[in-house]
């Protein structure tokens, strides 16, 4: 159930979706032992990497890792080239230029989502850093930006003429944002657009929706995002459904606590237990969604500001909703 990307061999058809503020060194740790074959770190500016940001960099910290991806996004093909190669000497297996964020700061910069309405200039910088770095480079994009502009055909096209390696389709305008449905179409119509693999990105929260889209679209890989908040077993019983036809029975909460709690050791490992507990609270929350008493328990996590009070607040959860059956779990956790 392998694909290649350029000279990478992705060990199956299961990716992490980048994440801003989600798709850090822990989070990327865990995906890969629930079985994702493929971690994106989160977007990284190049301008911002270039000029030396302390903050971008340690996004760039990938050492070990493998295979990764390395996102960064920009829209000046001289500043593009400059952080790929410094992806590249990080470590990084693929440079992916992101060509499909939505959010308002990134697209007045003519950066993200906005390089859907410039075919030509995405591929001029697709062609500059696939010269550039001797990894494969990758594209992620949207459906396109709204019904009035060229579609993820047409820059799937261009990208894929100027060297990109392989292409992720978000089936999503720029301007629904996370919202409605994903139009999976157009990812079957990338596919039969270019030779290069394609990614299918957009509504893949359990192993029979992937099947799905693999089957409806003929992509080579499914990317998979916000169905893995607090849940990286999401992973492994989407690989497990495409590998055996079987998904393995959801977590118990015993092993959503075990889980939590590994997710917050890494992260104290990583960056500190000042920053761990700030942005455990989040985690933690996603972790614990879904159960009787969860609205109290959200308003405690976020109030919680030292490691021992948050592991406690964890560790306590299954007195909560230790009962719930297994189908209504399923249900809350996809």
């Amino acid at each position: 159930m392998s694909f290649v990307i350029g000279k990478i061999t992705i060990p199956n058809r299961v990716v992490a979706a980048p994440m801003a503020g989600i798709t850090d060194r822990a989070f990327r740790d865990l995906a890969r032992e629930m079985g994702c074959g493929l971690t994106w770190t989160e977007m990284i500016s190049a301008q911002a990497l270039i000029q030396g940001n302390r903050r971008t960099a340690e996004l760039l910290e990938v050492s070990g890792e493998h295979p990764i991806a390395v996102q960064v996004f920009g829209s000046d093909p001289n500043t593009m080239v400059r952080a790929a190669r410094l992806a590249a000497e990080a470590g990084a297996d693929i440079v992916d230029l992101n060509m499909g964020c939505p959010t308002p700061k990134i697209v007045k910069s003519c950066e993200g989502a906005a390089l859907m309405r410039d075919p030509e200039r995405a591929g001029e910088i697709v062609a500059a850093v696939a010269a550039a770095v001797p990894v494969p480079v990758t594209v992620k994009m949207r459906k396109g930006w709204d019904e009035g502009y060229p579609s993820a055909v047409e820059l799937a096209r261009a990208v894929a003429q100027a060297g990109a390696a392989a292409v992720t389709v978000h089936g999503r305008l720029r301007s629904e944002f996370f919202g409605g449905r994903a139009d999976w179409s157009v990812i079957g119509a990338v596919k039969q657009a270019v030779s290069i693999p394609v990614i299918g990105n957009g509504d893949v929260r359990i192993g029979p929706d992937a099947a799905r889209m693999l089957a409806e679209t003929r992509c080579d890989a499914v990317m998979i995002g916000r169905a893995a908040l607090g849940n990286p077993w999401v992973f492994r019983q989407v690989r497990d459904c495409l590998e055996t036809g079987q998904e393995p029975p959801p977590p118990t909460m015993d092993e959503r606590v075990a889980m939590a709690l590994r997710h917050f050791d890494l992260l104290i490992r990583y960056k500190g237990e000042a920053r761990a507990v700030q942005e455990m609270r989040k985690h933690a929350a996603w972790y614990t969604r879904g159960l009787r008493g969860s609205a109290r328990l959200r308003e405690r996590l976020h109030a919680a500001d030292t490691a021992a009070s948050l592991r406690s607040l964890i560790t306590g959860v299954p007195d909560l909703d230790r009962r719930v059956p297994s189908s209504e779990r399923r249900r809350r956790y996809h």
